[in-house]
């Protein structure tokens, strides 16, 4: 198979020495059929990796969710929850913030998201100057490093899971209540809500592929502990896998589009329209193929 490649070029150019000398027409047919066979065995692989990543995204990845949506929801309660209820803390005592946050990251988020700070006037000449591809990859690092902690973390019978997403759920409820008490309304919403619905559920999906993990090492039920970890591994791989994927879209849109400057109306119009996309994709796509 490694030798293929090669073998491809070189009857590729006898065929077409052979045409270009009007050789015999039973030696060009002949040529012919062997650059078909080859260009067959070539890229037949090349189009079932495709086909494989299609069927896993309309397919496997939604209806694995579907089929386990009560850790979904016991996973989005466990994020969502406690960021809410810090949110709303930190929004009226802003101080709250200090709890979990340290002094410097607060100072950067201000300073980040400030109306009139240098960084927010200047910020179309720095996405110029900037390698948005550079930040695509910061990105990927940082949100897929954020899933894969509280995914692993469900080894340790679940706990793990359950304190990275009460963590991070506080951790991001917490900044965003006290950056609206600021009033850095438009900078701040106006830049999450893009890529928000592909980063948070992608962290609630990471968790709940975490707690599969953790019910198989607590309640294994008629299985050993070690066969209940096998077997709800591989439905856990699934989610996570999915959830890498929403991690590198969310990262696309973090990069080049959210830091574009535009009316915020339109940020928020297209940020609900990207949530309603992430419910309507989890919860309707692959239904006629599986049962969900």
């Amino acid at each position: 198979m490694r030798k293929l490649p090669g073998l491809y070029r070189d009857i590729c150019q006898h065929l077409a020495l052979a045409q270009s000398r009007c050789y015999s027409p039973g030696l060009i047919d002949r040529l012919h059929h062997l650059t078909l066979r080859a260009h067959h065995q070539l890229y037949k692989r090349e189009f079932r990796i495709g086909r494989r990543i299609l069927d896993f995204l309309v397919t496997d990845f939604p209806s694995t969710l579907r089929r386990h949506h009560r850790y979904f929801w016991l996973s989005f309660l466990l994020f969502f929850g406690p960021g809410i209820v810090f949110g709303l803390t930190c929004y009226i005592n802003p101080d709250m913030i200090y709890t979990l946050v340290d002094d410097a990251s607060v100072a950067q988020m201000e300073s980040m998201y400030d109306p009139e700070s240098a960084h927010q006037l200047g910020r179309l000449e720095e996405m110029k100057d900037a390698s948005r591809m550079m930040m695509f990859g910061f990105y990927v690092n940082n949100n897929t490093s954020i899933g894969f902690r509280t995914f692993a973390g469900g080894i340790l019978a679940g706990l793990g899971t359950l304190f990275f997403l009460v963590f991070n759920g506080l951790v991001i409820g917490g900044i965003a209540g006290y950056l609206t008490r600021l009033d850095y309304i438009e900078t701040f919403w106006g830049f999450v809500i893009g890529h928000g619905s592909f980063e948070l559920i992608a962290i609630v999906i990471s968790g709940m592929a975490g707690l599969l993990l953790g019910k198989a090492v607590v309640a294994p039920g008629n299985y050993s502990r070690l066969e209940a970890l096998k077997r709800n591994a591989k439905e856990a791989v699934v989610l996570i896998s999915g959830a890498a994927c929403m991690f590198v879209i969310a990262a696309l849109i973090e990069a080049f589009w959210s830091p574009t400057p535009m009316d915020a109306s339109i940020k928020y119009i297209a940020g609900a329209l990207l949530w309603l996309l992430v419910a309507l994709y989890l919860y309707f796509t692959g239904r006629s193929s599986h049962a969900a």
